[in-house]
């Protein structure tokens, strides 16, 4: 599988036109430049996977630039990893508005369609969506039923989903977006990076590193 995700992103950034990483990187991360502990570690949702979440919000144009390339890099993962999404309010109602809308479009079943399509509204058309009556106003646009999209904006669903990615975040510790971490242990910080393609680079080694530390946990005594 290591060689399968090593030649999804050498496909990647030669179709970027961009350079590939540096080779020392495939096995030699260091603590600090390119990924720094979650203390504490964090129970993941599904213990048999390794999960990896990838915390951000519609609001930020390092997130747009990156979406695109982390959907594809996600649909390449191994079958024992788990790759989830979760928006982050900080605590703003304009960000809470975009997470709302976030989780709404999932449950009603369009985020594949408008899930670019949110990023672009906001941080490159410069759209407001950061009320209710905004929102309706552009999903109704985008052809979803507004009012049934406005029940579902309060539903309990849309509630719940919000209240947990909120202390997913906290417990996290979140202080910026785009944040990637994985197995509820490390989270990449690519300091050195040269781009979103390089930290993916570091977050297929640190799954790799994952999938070793739960190895070396089974077998032990």
């Amino acid at each position: 599988m290591q060689i399968t995700r090593r030649r999804f992103h050498a496909c990647l950034i030669a179709a970027l036109g961009t350079a590939l990483w540096p080779e020392a990187w495939a096995s030699d991360l260091v603590e600090g430049r390119d990924w720094r502990a979650v203390s504490p570690p964090q129970p993941s949702s599904n213990a048999a996977r390794i999960e990896v979440l990838e915390f951000f919000s519609y609001g930020c144009p390092h997130c747009a630039d990156l979406n695109p390339l982390i959907t594809r890099w996600a649909k390449g993962l191994p079958a024992d990893v788990e790759f989830q999404r979760v928006p982050v309010t900080f605590g703003r109602a304009a960000w809470a508005s975009l997470a709302r809308l976030y989780f709404a479009l999932h449950f009603e079943g369009a985020l594949e369609r408008l899930d670019q399509a949110v990023f672009d509204a906001v941080t490159k058309q410069r759209v407001n969506l950061f009320t209710e009556k905004a929102v309706l106003d552009w999903v109704a646009e985008q052809g979803l039923d507004r009012a049934a999209f406005a029940t579902l904006l309060k539903s309990f669903e849309v509630e719940t989903a919000l209240a947990r990615a909120n202390a997913l975040a906290k417990r996290f510790a979140v202080d910026a977006v785009p944040m990637i971490a994985v197995d509820g242990r490390y989270a990449v910080v690519g300091e050195a990076a040269r781009g979103h393609e390089e930290r993916l680079a570091i977050a297929d080694q640190l799954i790799d590193k994952a999938r070793q530390q739960r190895g070396q946990e089974k077998s032990a005594p």
